[in-house]
């Protein structure tokens, strides 16, 4: 065997044990992962915004900025930088209550898995009765495993939209700071 045709098989082996995992889980697994895909979709999104797009967004607002400055001071100058302002603000953070609403979804369908799962769980209990533990187990399997799940993706949705809010916050501070009228 090749290295490369190793690694493969490895890969392999590792995609039949996440689709085994998801069967596991019921459909509910397919669920969380579906939100998972749209999560870090926009995660990623917003860190490419923030390298990328904003960088430049800024750069166009303080060259604007250092053209107002240069005209006659008005009231109307600090209009403008509020506008901007609220602008960044919205650019910036608009996006992420979309974020929050992915992460409080997590928990809720790791829930419904667990209903499921129980659900599973006494219908084996009503047709095999208390006699069979494998086929119970399998049913308080599927009944904890989309919980875990919804768990783990919460939390980790909870950090990064940390990281991606205090970002924010300084890319705001930032901006305030260079649209100073000094």
């Amino acid at each position: 065997m090749t290295d490369g045709f190793g690694l493969w098989l490895r890969l392999l082996d590792g995609g039949h044990a996440l689709f085994d995992l998801m069967a596991a889980g019921g459909v509910v697994m397919w669920g969380l992962a579906g939100l998972c895909v749209l999560f870090w979709t926009l995660v990623f999104e917003r860190f490419w915004f923030m390298r990328r797009v904003f960088p430049r967004w800024v750069r166009e607002r303080r060259r604007a900025w250092q053209q107002l400055l240069a005209e006659e001071a008005g009231s109307w100058q600090r209009a403008v930088r509020s506008a901007w302002l609220a602008q960044a603000r919205q650019q910036l953070a608009g996006p992420l209550r979309l974020g929050k609403t992915l992460v409080a979804l997590y928990p809720l369908l790791g829930l419904l898995g667990t209903v499921s799962g129980m659900v599973a769980v006494f219908d084996v209990l009503a047709i095999n009765g208390t006699g069979n533990p494998r086929a119970m187990a399998a049913g308080v399997w599927q009944a904890t495993l989309p919980t875990l799940a919804g768990m783990v993706l919460a939390i980790s949705g909870l950090f990064s939209l940390a990281r991606l809010e205090r970002d924010a916050r300084r890319a705001l501070e930032r901006l305030a700071d260079q649209l100073r009228h000094d």
